[in-house]
């Protein structure tokens, strides 16, 4: 019980005993003998009192805020590495964000994660005995359970970056895809909460997918589940990451806007852009948003056209699926209210009206950070019953 009641402290902050006795449909005096144990550890306080329904307030208990225990968060996607150390309360305590990392490079890939995680360590100052453990979030065929990336040949330094990070840093260490952990953070912390399912796309370099079933993150028999951005809808010769043509994200992702607003400028088309010097695929993504937020014309509409494939796509998802929303989230999130109106266009022309009207379509807030966060996230949800060795 006492482990129930630190993660639900920790997923849904304040808590009453009453609040708590619902939530886990077990009795008062049960729920207040487990408070009074985590109290008498340290490990929980009492907080601000409840909303008073009449008579006495009740007090709300939340994770103690001075306990020295953190999470380490490497994120990582195509090209970009970031390290986020998190304390309980979900605030970021120190970051290294956005270092081109491409994971194509193998080795060096893996050197810089690791010197990156080191640094972060060293300027926290914080000893590897104080993290509840280590979360490694990133791209392809991540087989939770195995510990592997299966996207990469077993050769690869990267197909055993979980054990690899492990050994080197000698504390617990989980992996989980990316996608799956942009979910869990909207699920617990954003836009899917209270939602019992709902598909969050990773709108990124790529496009990916993380599923909500009857509230419970959806993998798949293998794991792999999620493959949205492999959905055969495009009619470009371009070929896909995956080595195909035809599939979704070479219409439907930043990098593919960023690809054409650059055609559209070397054809003579005029935009704010076309002054601007890009030395890498980061500030030709930031420039895009902020461009297209700021009005530009030509950001805008390539913006709006992998919004209108995205719609296709997310039609074809309410087809089989029929979920309660739709949540855009990831690093492009931040372009939703260009988005918006059309994927709505494009689920409109192709999904079916009475499964279009049962969706909602929502926009997330965290952007780029609900990565970060997810990942966090499953380390507490991982390793918390440390917190009780410790105490």
């Amino acid at each position: 019980m006492n482990n129930q009641i630190i993660k639900a402290l920790y997923f849904q902050k304040l808590q009453s005993i009453a609040q708590l006795s619902k939530t886990f449909n077990k009795s008062v005096p049960l729920i207040t003998k487990s408070i009074q144990s985590l109290l008498q550890m340290e490990l929980i306080e009492g907080n601000e009192f409840a909303t008073s329904t009449g008579g006495r307030r009740a007090v709300q208990f939340q994770i103690n805020t001075n306990l020295d225990t953190y999470t380490l968060v490497i994120s990582l996607d195509q090209f970009y590495t970031s390290v986020y150390i998190f304390d309980l309360g979900n605030s970021i305590i120190v970051e290294k964000v956005d270092f081109y990392n491409p994971l194509s490079d193998n080795d060096s890939a893996l050197s810089l994660i690791i010197a990156l995680t080191e640094e972060i360590i060293s300027e926290s100052k914080i000893p590897l005995t104080n993290f509840l453990g280590i979360g490694i979030s990133m791209p392809g065929f991540v087989d939770t359970n195995k510990g592997i990336n299966d996207s990469f040949d077993k050769q690869s330094v990267l197909y055993h970056i979980k054990k690899t990070i492990s050994d080197h840093f000698q504390v617990p260490t989980i992996i989980e895809n990316d996608s799956t952990c942009i979910a869990f953070a909207e699920q617990k912390f954003g836009a899917a909460q209270n939602i019992k399912s709902s598909l969050v796309i990773n709108l990124n370099w790529g496009v990916g997918l993380g599923m909500i079933v009857n509230d419970h993150i959806f993998k798949g028999s293998s794991g792999y589940a999620g493959e949205f951005s492999h959905i055969p809808l495009s009619n470009s010769n371009e070929l896909c990451s995956c080595g195909k043509k035809g599939c979704l994200e070479v219409e439907a992702s930043l990098t593919a806007a960023i690809k054409n607003v650059q055609a559209a400028i070397n054809s003579g088309e005029k935009s704010s852009l076309e002054s601007e010097h890009y030395n890498n695929l980061l500030v030709q993504g930031d420039a895009l948003l902020e461009s297209a937020l700021n009005g530009d014309q030509l950001a805008v509409a390539h913006l709006g056209k992998i919004g209108y494939m995205l719609g296709k796509g997310i039609a074809t998802l309410i087809h089989i699926l029929n979920p309660e929303a739709i949540i855009i989230s990831g690093r492009g999130a931040r372009a939703g209210t260009i988005l918006l109106p059309q994927i709505q266009t494009a689920i409109n022309e192709f999904c079916i009206p009475r499964l279009a009207q049962a969706t909602q379509l929502k926009i997330s807030d965290f952007n780029k950070q609900a990565q970060s966060l997810g990942t966090s996230a499953f380390i507490i949800d991982n390793f918390l019953q440390t917190l009780f060795h410790k105490n």
